[in-house]
């Protein structure tokens, strides 16, 4: 009888978990320890962080794992996927060089802070066939999902419109006390932030932006004088809901040159119109899309488990009156209502076999573009920007799941 696995190497035979890197064990190194399945799948079998409170907490998190600072000591580890989870602006330098050593990656959105950095990701894993796989996990979350389902099954019709307002209750203590206040770690907040719902958006309406225009200013946290160098620290050791009101904040990032609030429309390529609205000074902290279509539309009142997703679609001659339909948003085990260990899933699975995702290479392209072209629009006095599109065989390429050439 043929022995199947004469040519699987001898790791193989002993182990069937595919064995896993992280590059960049920071904010979302939590994703851990939905990979850290030994004789489940996966397992993590090397972290590669260049700060010590990196590698300390991967240690203490992962005891089995190695620890590196350099990162071509990850690339020859014979890895079978790598997560790269460093801070936005690395996200290019180092999902560039883990592609072209074959890895499959998984890389954390946004794709990175500039179109050339996004574009050369994608170009580096069409050149060399490396899958790639980008953590939007929002496209797993229960009130997208399920909204989603209500426009494909028909309740509302043609989509013809999507608005998303984003109350970023927390956005003091996320974003204005690290990295993430500085233009040349994220661009801006538009993107950094947005990149999430912009692809929802596109998402839902089923087409990508070809024309952005945006307005903003750094309306509050600009003026807070209270400031320090937080680079010893990590929010955790910061965040206080007594930081309120958002003019008595303290301790933010000596530098801070990006907008606390920001309001961009988009013109999309099918047609569609949609606006996205962002301000991280409000007291409350959660997402409203509305979704409105040629035979109805649909709005969620909360994002969270319990809360719900209302649809119209009647005629009513009075003012506000009650939906037609009410669905409850379901609730999920894991981070971002069970989206995390959802998304890990899939990027395993795919690293592993290949196939179709709920996540897109070119959706992620998509959003980071129109986040780009949005903050540009902002600070030059709020013109249209044209999104440039990739060549057409990149497009192929990834809409047909990245098939082994």
């Amino acid at each position: 009888m043929t022995d199947l696995l004469a040519d699987v190497p001898d790791r193989v035979r002993k182990n069937p978990d595919l064995r896993v890197g992280i590059v960049g064990f920071g904010l979302r190194a939590s994703l851990w320890r939905h990979v850290h399945k030994p004789g489940a799948g996966s397992q993590v079998v090397m972290v590669c962080d260049t700060s010590q409170r990196g590698l300390k907490d991967a240690q203490q998190k992962i005891p089995t794992a190695a620890l590196t600072s350099n990162l071509d000591e990850l690339l020859g580890a014979g890895l079978d996927a790598v997560l790269v989870l460093t801070p936005d602006n690395l996200h290019a330098e180092v999902a560039v060089q883990t592609l072209k050593a074959g890895i499959p990656t998984f890389c954390e959105k946004p794709l990175d802070v500039t179109l050339e950095a996004a574009d050369a990701v994608l170009t580096t894993a069409y050149e060399s066939g490396t899958r790639l796989y980008v953590g939007h996990n929002m496209r797993h979350m229960p009130v997208v999902v399920q909204m989603r389902e209500l426009i494909q099954a028909g309740t509302i019709g043609e989509v013809k419109a999507v608005w998303c307002r984003h109350f970023v209750g927390n956005g003091g203590d996320y974003y204005f006390k690290d990295w993430h206040a500085e233009r040349a770690n994220t661009t801006s907040l538009l993107l950094q932030k947005g990149a999430h719902d912009i692809d929802v958006i596109h998402w839902l309406s089923g087409g990508y932006s070809k024309r952005v225009s945006a307005i903003g200013d750094l309306a509050v946290y600009g003026d807070v004088q209270n400031r320090r160098d937080n680079s010893d620290r990590r929010m955790g050791d910061w965040f206080s809901l007594d930081n309120w009101p958002p003019t008595e904040q303290t301790e933010l990032n000596p530098v801070i040159d990006v907008e606390d609030i920001s309001m961009m429309q988009m013109v999309l390529d099918n047609g569609v119109l949609a606006s996205y609205q962002q301000c991280h000074f409000t007291p409350d902290y959660w997402r409203n899309y509305t979704v409105i279509g040629t035979k109805g539309r649909i709005e969620n009142f909360g994002d969270g488990p319990g809360d719900f997703i209302h649809a119209w679609t009647t005629r009513s001659q009075d003012g506000f009156v009650e939906p037609d339909l009410k669905v409850e948003i379901k609730d999920g085990d894991g981070g971002h209502g069970g989206a995390d260990p959802l998304l890990i899933a899939e990027f395993l699975r795919f690293a592993r076999d290949g196939g179709a995702t709920a996540t897109s290479p070119i959706a992620a392209r998509a959003s980071v573009a129109a986040g780009v072209l949005a903050a540009e629009s902002l600070r030059s006095g709020g013109g249209a920007r044209e999104v440039p599109q990739l060549p057409a065989e990149l497009i192929s390429y990834f809409n047909a799941g990245q098939p082994a050439r």
